[in-house]
């Protein structure tokens, strides 16, 4: 373990201060959700199923994102009060103010309904916000030579807000069932917490920890079957929030410096990225929707909503696992490493049928307008294949 972390001395935030500041998250997520859940139902924040949704419960409250806010909140605060850093409050103060932002727009959008296109100009926002305060890609490390460069201005930003919005949408995207995106978030910012932790990215370190914490504390109120459901409020905040995490822990890697968090983000990356050309193949819009994500594809195999949820969740620590040992592998063994993981990704993609249009001999165009779904615990798994 000492190899994986910064020494002591090194370190500005100490094993009992991240578990403070994870357990503050934890307890107040925890505590406010049942007052989110009344809140919801009060204001009419509540889902209404369509052919789209997987979940046929009526009236179930949105907005869970405001309780992973709080948590996250009250986290960010205990941190802003322990840990010993000039800059910290100036990095943090640009975080929750483009947090603040998606939140609300998501808060809109959960109980009114908001227009893509106004969504997406919010989320340019936000991620111009957070870029300003520092969040961004800026330097890049020559693999080859070890040498940094610093990326100019007009590269910078339109990568790092392409990037932000790309990974806020892709949170957005997997949010198809119960405990999934709280789930995988958790999972996510785990991982690269530890990856800031390890390039002394401290303001990386607490804004995970309390995203963790937040998450861990809703999440028994969203695990299958859900009280809850996160709603927008909740997956643009954890996709925008892992989307920095990205930016801050990408820098402590000395070789290919992005595939860190790249594997990190791996399975919600692959699922928005096979969405898109799903739909170009089919003659859809980038936009439209349809129920052919990874999760419909595993809902459809594994045959409940909790088995599919699960398998998801594994899925992800793997590739976390992947992303945190790709993080000390050096020289040209990483490119061996990679394209073995590369493998292995298309072999599992190929066997849950990802690159197809269909569903059990169901066409694209048909499966969106019959909006076939399987209900919790009907068994449809039949003949599968082993998944590796």
């Amino acid at each position: 373990m000492s190899g994986f972390f910064p020494g002591p001395g090194s370190c500005l935030v100490d094993p009992l201060h991240a578990i403070t500041i994870a357990a503050v998250a934890a307890s107040l997520a925890a505590l406010s959700t049942p007052l989110v859940i009344r809140f919801a139902h009060w204001v009419g924040a509540v889902d209404r199923p369509n052919e789209r949704k997987v979940s046929t419960r009526d009236a179930m409250p949105l907005l869970g994102g405001l309780a992973v806010a709080v948590g996250c909140t009250g986290g960010l605060v205990v941190a802003a009060q322990v840990v010993e850093d000039p800059g910290l409050s100036r990095s943090l103060i640009g975080f929750c103010a483009g947090a603040l932002v998606l939140v609300l727009a998501g808060a809109w959008d959960d109980r009114f309904e908001m227009r893509p296109v106004v969504k997406l100009i919010f989320q340019i926002l936000a991620a111009a916000i957070v870029v300003e305060a520092g969040y961004r890609v800026d330097l890049f490390s020559n693999f080859m030579t070890g040498e940094t460069i610093a990326v100019p201005l007009w590269i910078m930003w339109p990568v790092s807000i392409i990037w932000i919005v790309g990974v806020t949408n892709a949170m957005n995207l997997i949010d198809g069932l119960d405990g999934l995106s709280s789930g995988v978030g958790a999972i996510i910012a785990g991982t690269l917490t530890v990856i800031c932790w390890q390039g002394g990215q401290w303001g990386g370190v607490v804004i995970g920890l309390a995203l963790f914490g937040a998450l861990i504390g809703y999440l028994p109120f969203n695990f299958p079957p859900a009280r809850i459901f996160l709603g927008d409020t909740g997956s643009l905040l954890i996709g925008f929030a892992l989307s920095v995490l990205a930016l801050e822990g990408y820098r402590k890697t000395a070789l290919l410096a992005f595939i860190v968090p790249l594997l990190a983000l791996a399975v919600p990356l692959l699922d928005t990225a096979l969405s898109i050309l799903r739909r170009l193949r089919s003659g859809k819009g980038v936009f439209s929707a349809d129920r052919l994500h990874m999760h419909h594809r595993l809902l459809h195999r594994e045959g409940s909503h909790r088995s599919a949820v699960m398998m998801l969740y594994f899925l992800t620590t793997c590739f976390c696992m992947i992303a945190l040992s790709f993080s000390r592998i050096e020289g040209w063994v990483s490119f061996v490493y990679l394209a073995a993981v590369i493998g292995v990704t298309y072999r599992l993609l190929r066997n849950i049928d990802a690159f197809s249009l269909y569903i059990e001999d169901v066409p694209f165009r048909e499966k969106v307008s019959t909006g076939e779904s399987t209900e919790e615990g009907a068994s449809t798994r039949g003949d599968s294949p082993p998944l590796f």
